[in-house]
């Protein structure tokens, strides 16, 4: 497995700065994590960039590809309603054939239950490039996109639920994406696996007692605590949104004309409110606050990018997003990146509590580095 090149401990110092002053309590978790629950998790697109191993218990595991859901689950057993926690430490990832580390250094910061969600948002924005900037790169760019964003102007157009849901799933997915806003042919529907079907067309009760007795036969059980009610209940979901009513021409011309949305933050944000319904204007009016403390922290948002169809890899991000890029280096390489990911803790099991984090790897912070 190749790693990284180095970093001066000056320059780790100065980039781990920003984040050691937070008020965060350091954290160390797990290197091994369940590969299942990643894939539910993150999406299955991750499968190719995991590393796979044999725990000890038999049971496929995953070295850690990021630290976001390690430390999700170490909050939820820590069992407290709010908590900051930082960590530094070495996360995985496959490469395939590309020359780039596949085992970094990342350093982060995750925030649970803050009072006040648009200054948490703000402040891991700020933390991020802070970090960053110390790595001394001159040619740092700041990217902002929000997945709520893409939720609220799908809410605003009144679809079936079936098709929603399945459009709001394609976001940050392309080519998902693309097949959806085709009017042109024939929705080509997945076939679902037929426990799903089954459990769809059964009452709640019997459903749940069914995927119960599957998993008794199996010898399995559920990742992440989630109850059997509630994996039976997505389960009935996934399956009834696979099929049904598509956009109409209209609606698909309002969906790719809000994907088309970029440029600096003041004008992208000027841009969408033509495009908006009421609960669209109501997310936009949340952007107008970050902007304003955006600059007040001294973030240069006159030049920061925005993308209305910016999603991340990782699928559980549910608010707003950035990455901090270096021209250098290009978009698929950013030195820092976060967002909120409210939805991630009830997916565990855990307690509903808004949730946002940032990161940093160092390596491509460095100026000096050819990460």
């Amino acid at each position: 497995m190749r790693a990284e090149s180095p970093v001066p401990s000056e320059i780790l110092a100065a980039i781990r700065s920003p984040l050691a002053g937070a008020g965060a309590r350091m954290l160390d978790v797990p290197v091994l994590q369940p590969l299942a629950m990643i894939l539910d998790l993150a999406g299955e697109a991750m499968r190719p960039r995991l590393f796979v191993v044999q725990s000890e218990g038999g049971e496929e595991a995953a070295l850690r590809p990021d630290f976001t859901i390690p430390v999700a689950r170490a909050h939820i057993a820590s069992m407290a309603s709010a908590g900051r926690y930082a960590y530094e430490g070495k996360a995985f990832r496959a490469a395939g054939t590309s020359p780039r580390a596949e085992e970094f250094l990342q350093m982060g910061l995750e925030s649970y239950g803050d009072a006040d969600p648009v200054a948490a948002e703000v402040e891991m924005i700020v933390l991020a490039w802070r970090a960053a900037l110390a790595g001394s790169r001159t040619d740092l760019e700041l990217l902002l996109g929000d997945v709520s964003l893409f939720v609220a102007l799908v809410d605003d157009l009144a679809l079936t639920p079936a098709l929603a849901s399945r459009l709001k799933r394609a976001f940050g997915r392309p080519r998902l994406l693309a097949v959806e806003l085709d009017t042109t042919t024939p929705v080509a529907v997945a076939p679902e696996s037929r426990l799903a079907g089954l459990l769809a067309g059964l009452p709640e009760a019997e459903a749940v007692a069914l995927l119960e007795e599957v998993w008794a036969l199996a010898g399995v059980s559920p990742v992440g605590g989630r109850p059997a009610v509630e994996i039976a209940r997505r389960l009935a979901a996934r399956h009834e949104a696979g099929a049904g009513a598509r956009l109409s021409a209209a609606e698909s011309a309002h969906v790719q004309r809000f994907l088309s949305v970029q440029g600096t933050l003041a004008a992208s944000l000027d841009s969408l409110a033509a495009l908006a319904g009421p609960r669209l204007s109501g997310s936009l009016a949340l952007w107008r606050q970050r902007l304003d403390l955006l600059a007040a922290a001294g973030i240069p948002v006159a030049e920061a990018r925005f993308e209305a169809g910016f999603g991340r890899a990782f699928s559980y991000y549910d608010g707003p997003l950035f990455e901090v890029r270096s021209q250098a280096l290009g978009a698929d390489r950013p030195l820092a990146a976060g967002g909120r990911y409210d939805g991630l803790i009830s997916r565990l099991g855990g307690a509903a509590v808004g949730a946002v984090g940032c990161m940093v790897r160092p390596a491509r912070a460095f100026a000096g580095s050819g990460e």
